[in-house]
């Protein structure tokens, strides 16, 4: 599955800090065993700077749910090892993975950023689904 998430439409002067990302979801079904309700998921995150000022990604913030509604929360410096430093037009592509015990879920959160000008901001990440291949259409 594939959720492209909106950049504003317009910027104006107070809007330095835009960023853009977009995810991919794929079910790793070869890693999962849903006998034993271990369902494997991976995700490419394009995280692509479509403002005014470069911009590097400092920590993650994630709240994952399943079907059950289990909420695990993940919250760490950078994504993959990495605190990427995105300059206008710029984008960071990474995979990463997660597991849950339900064959759908969800994922949210957001990237704390450090832009040039010192300030600091959250690129919000919205909801997105994780969901074994026939159980959604």
């Amino acid at each position: 599955m594939q959720y492209n998430f909106p950049e504003s439409e317009q910027m104006n002067e107070t809007d330095m800090n835009n960023i853009r990302v977009d995810v991919e979801t794929r079910y790793i079904e070869d890693q999962s065993n849903p006998e034993q309700n271990y369902y494997v998921f991976a995700y490419t995150i394009t995280i692509q700077n479509q403002g005014k000022q470069s911009a590097k990604l400092l920590t993650r913030h994630w709240v994952i749910t399943d079907s059950n509604q289990k909420v695990q929360e993940v919250r760490g410096d950078g994504v993959v090892g990495e605190q990427p430093l995105l300059k206008p037009g710029e984008q960071f592509v990474y995979t990463s993975g997660t597991m849950l015990e339900t064959a759908v879920g969800t994922m949210k959160g957001s990237y704390q950023m450090l832009a040039d000008d010192g300030s600091q901001f959250d690129a919000t990440v919205d909801e997105f689904v994780l969901s074994t291949p026939r159980v959604l259409h």
